[in-house]
């Protein structure tokens, strides 16, 4: 399988959506960056980034995506400025925000990252904001209500099936609940229930016990669980698996709309023109 983002990866897409006019309302989304170290021309610094591929899931579902760097006590400021929130991928949490040890297969934590986000996706429930997490990102749903953590899922499933080798996808598929968020957001154009889909997969880690407020509404055929949401909240959705690399838009359109109906009667700010 390609790795996604190269130049033959068939996902790619072979232009970059193009962005309409802003005074058209179209829904702006946060989405939460690494803090990681990155090379380009002759540098190589620190830099808040993220892969192109959510950018251009967001563009293409209809909204305009706002980048969000790993900034404690200030970056979750912004988020009344904004109309949904989407954490992303990334490296493991910090085992401590959990109450456990590092494992021999954790990753050294970001706890700026960590951190950051934490209070993003506390203040964006606060606001009714609605939230899409994507792999790390459904881990620290999870794991801001109080759940936790399998640190390496090869020991307990005994597969690599969730990320087959480094740097490469694996697919595999999800049994969707009936009646869930997940499952009116994966619906087919005519509405029709999908009760498996199959999803790009790259994760080692994944959810031991569920925070409080979740359930689980999606699970891969070992028994992992790729999905979950808040029923008590208009949008609050998680999952384990990587949709941005994948060919079906319906989790970020379902973002783009629930979006959309939150701000829907809300001020906005209207752009300044500038000479």
């Amino acid at each position: 399988m390609r790795s996604p983002g190269s130049a033959d990866d068939p996902r790619r897409p072979a232009e970059r959506p193009e962005i309409d006019d802003p005074s058209t309302g179209r829904p702006v989304i946060g989405l939460s960056a690494y803090a990681t170290r990155a090379a380009w021309g002759v540098w190589d610094v620190e830099a808040a980034l993220l892969p192109q591929s959510y950018v251009d899931a967001i563009v293409a579902a209809g909204g305009v995506p706002v980048l969000l760097p790993a900034l404690p006590g200030l970056i979750d400021t912004v988020l009344p400025r904004l109309d949904g929130l989407l954490i992303a991928g990334g490296p493991d949490l910090d085992p401590a925000r959990y109450g456990a040890q590092a494992g021999p297969d954790t990753q050294p934590p970001s706890r700026a990252r960590d951190q950051a986000e934490a209070e993003l996706l506390a203040a964006a429930i606060g606001l009714g904001l609605p939230v899409l997490g994507i792999c790390r990102g459904m881990q620290l749903l999870n794991v801001a209500r109080g759940g936790t953590l399998v640190q390496h899922l090869p020991d307990t499933v005994g597969t690599d099936l969730h990320a087959p080798a480094p740097g490469e996808y694996g697919q595999h598929a999800v049994r969707v609940a009936p009646g869930s968020r997940l499952a009116a957001v994966l619906a087919g154009p005519d509405g029709a229930a999908r009760p498996e889909v199959t999803v790009p997969t790259y994760h080692h880690q994944g959810i031991e016990h569920l925070g409080a407020g979740l359930v689980a509404t999606g699970w891969a055929p070992d028994g992992v669980v790729e999905a979950v949401e808040d029923p008590a909240l208009a949008f609050c959705v998680g999952v384990q698996w990587h949709p941005e690399v994948g060919d079906d838009p319906a989790l970020f359109e379902g973002l783009i709309a629930a979006a959309a109906a939150a701000a829907a009667g809300r001020p906005r700010a209207q752009p300044v023109a500038l000479r």
